[in-house]
């Protein structure tokens, strides 16, 4: 089938659990949609195991990959209507379709029946097949034998359950989350003194005087950053880090016993061990070995950091509290000082439309393809669509729900939503984010202001999504999109960061939201001196959260005290003081989805500087580095092992010295 008639086999009808003409979504019909599609995994398995005589590609890959692809799509919409949909009842059904396909596909990584089918493949017709194909075979066996495919059927048994109740307390879990955010009340406008004023515009007191915050991201961290207000700050900060306690607390460490459970049945030290098996990193003592080389090489510039900022702090407030609810605050005060920048100067430069058009227009050079907004319809009137073209040939659509509501997700990320597959679907993806802006018709229009790092953020989230969408043509619905290895799937987006700290990049829609007046380079220059003074403390409190993921993973959960956990390796890793009440594990997300291997994203940052290295400086968008890296990453999908794609990249193993040069670069 050609690319122009791929539309066809991606028809809205059947590939979406929402009308997209009206954007429609009720429960029960997106239960429906979803029980359809479970039944096309099902027929699709029946077909496979009926095959009688030699088995081939055709006859058992082929229809296990259209199992695969339903599953897919149903779980994919799932967990996305999960985390967006205004009618609870909506959400609620979700999170039901989610532990229904997650069912659906745990039976499936056990049955053995499948496994023996996809083991007997001749041979010789798989020597003559595509490498995807030979890597696809491979790894999906592997998939198998971990999930426990050759154990007896009562241990598969408890497998299936085992897995059954994870599923279900990692939702529950990412579930208060999402709707566990708390408000906090300020007494006094003074104590909002220091916060920008596109801030304090947004918020009038009531009628008792008092002005009401929210922990959402466009509020708390501008109180974090700006607000001079120390009790301010702390009471955000608690807020903040007790969002979900004491509720999942208990529901963490039931989630971490049943992880044990399975790691024990399938006869691996820890839940970790498990987790790595088939990473990149293989197993969880070569985390710590890595994460100790971490450690070493930011230990001296986070201790001469935290010298110079407490120093400052100390001569301008002799009686300072430095501790953690101190730390976003006194390193903006120090930046101004030390490098005459505010970040609050550069925010009316980032009003959240022209950051889009920007995001867009830089993405569309990058990776030579062109957006336009499409007439269809979201899961939500505030949800733009948009379609991507590559040589007037259609290869995608990208959803952008970019702002916080009642009841979404509290964090920014991007998901699948179609997953596709060459010749059968378009992929289709989404942003998920709570960026500053986007208020209703009706209202005084919010025009969004962002900081830097928020312009940051959302070219990182883009990089997953042009993942997903240029990575989904492959020949196999099991390798599209972002389907690599979970610690490699942070590269792309990692990568991409590097990109706005370009001056020409920035200032091609940084403008002045009133003036029009273009960014000044001489701001953008001070931008970037003060941001690279904070990375090693941003080393070390990765560092913190990625001990923290792996050691709750990987100690007796019978024994676990997550609150004595988080606040000793806190202390081992941050200079600033602890705060008693910081129960920041109960909210940290990636305990779901990373689990162990939050590791991800520091091992990625090593591998993403030394791609961005082979780009070159004075022509980032026009390089021969840009087609080679669409070409043999972006474009691979999961058709490839990671390691596989660094050294077709790179010609070789990734380098630590690009990594070691952006950790200690010249700050002074």
């Amino acid at each position: 089938m050609s690319e122009q008639a791929q539309p066809a086999a991606n028809s809205p009808e059947s590939v979406h659990g929402w009308r997209p003409a009206t954007g429609e979504l009720t429960g029960e019909g997106f239960s429906l949609w979803v029980a359809e599609r479970i039944a096309a995994a099902e027929a699709a398995i029946a077909t496979l195991s009926a095959v009688q005589g030699r088995r081939t590609i055709s006859n058992t890959l082929a229809p296990y990959d259209q199992a695969v692809e339903q599953l897919s799509l149903a779980g994919s919409q799932a967990g996305v209507l999960n985390s967006v949909a205004s009618d609870r009842s909506v959400r609620n059904q979700a999170q039901v379709e989610a532990q229904r396909v997650a069912q659906v596909a745990t039976a499936l990584s056990l049955n053995r029946t499948v496994y023996d089918a996809l083991s007997a493949i001749d041979p010789d017709e798989l020597a003559a097949a595509s490498e995807p194909t030979r890597h696809y075979l491979q790894r999906t066996l592997l998939g198998y034998r971990l999930a426990g495919v050759d154990k007896d059927e009562a241990t598969r048994q408890q497998l299936v359950q085992l897995q059954e109740q994870a599923m279900r307390l990692s939702l529950e879990f990412s579930r208060n989350i999402q709707e566990g955010g708390k408000t906090i009340r300020v007494e006094s406008a003074s104590e909002l003194e220091g916060l920008p004023e596109d801030f304090l515009a947004r918020h009038t007191p009531n009628c008792e005087g008092q002005f009401e915050l929210t922990t959402d991201q466009p509020e708390m961290q501008p109180v974090m950053t700006f607000a001079h207000s120390h009790a301010l700050r702390e009471r955000m900060f608690l807020a903040y880090n007790t969002r979900c306690y004491p509720r999942n607390r208990q529901v963490l460490l039931d989630l971490l016993a049943t992880r044990q459970q399975i790691a024990t049945l399938l006869e691996f030290r820890s839940w970790a061990d498990l987790a790595t098996a088939d990473q990149m990193m293989g197993s969880a003592a070569n985390v710590r070995e890595f994460l100790a080389r971490l450690e070493a090489a930011s230990r001296e510039g986070s201790e001469r950091e935290f010298a110079l900022v407490s120093d400052f702090a100390r001569r301008r407030d002799p009686g300072v509290r430095l501790d953690a609810a101190s730390r976003g605050y006194w390193y903006e005060q120090y930046r101004r000082t030390a490098y005459a920048f505010d970040s609050q100067s550069v925010r009316p430069y980032f009003p959240y439309a022209q950051v889009e058009q920007g995001v867009l227009a830089t993405a569309e050079k990058l990776f030579g393809v062109e957006f336009r907004r499409a007439a269809a319809t979201g899961w939500h009137p505030d949800v733009s669509v948009w379609e991507v073209f590559d040589g007037g040939l259609l290869k995608g659509r990208f959803y952008l729900d970019m702002h916080p509501r009642e009841g979404k997700d509290k964090w920014f990320s991007a998901a699948p939503v179609v997953t596709g597959v060459r010749g059968r679907a378009l992929p289709e993806a989404a942003l998920i984010c709570n960026f500053p802006g986007g208020e209703p018709a009706g209202r005084e229009r919010d025009p969004g202001l962002m900081q830097y790092s928020d312009v940051v953020t959302y070219f990182h989230e883009f990089g997953h999504l042009m993942h997903a969408i240029l990575g989904g043509h492959t020949e196999w619905a099991g390798l599209s999109g972002f389907a690599t290895e979970g610690d490699f799937i942070e590269v792309p987006s990692q990568m991409l960061e590097e990109f706005f700290r370009d001056a020409s990049l920035l200032q091609s829609f940084a403008r002045h939201y009133l003036s029009g007046e273009v960014l000044p380079t001489e701001t953008i220059e001070a931008m970037k001196r003060a941001g690279a003074f904070g990375r090693a403390d941003w080393m070390r409190t990765q560092l913190y959260y990625t001990t923290l993921s792996l050691d709750l993973h990987d100690s007796d959960a019978a024994s676990l005290d997550p609150d004595a956990m988080t606040r000793q390796l806190f202390e081992a890793f941050q200079p600033w003081s602890w705060i008693d009440g910081n129960r920041m594990y109960a909210s940290f997300g990636h305990l779901t989805g990373y689990s162990s291997n939050y590791y991800t994203y520091v091992y990625d940052k090593v591998i993403a500087l030394d791609f961005f290295a082979q780009f070159e400086a004075t022509n980032l968008l026009g390089c021969d580095a840009a087609t080679r890296y669409r070409k043999l990453v972006i474009e691979q999908g999961g058709s490839r092992r990671g390691r596989q794609m660094v050294r077709d990249f790179l010609g070789r193993d990734e380098d630590f010295e690009a990594f070691r040069s952006w950790l200690n670069e010249e700050f002074a």
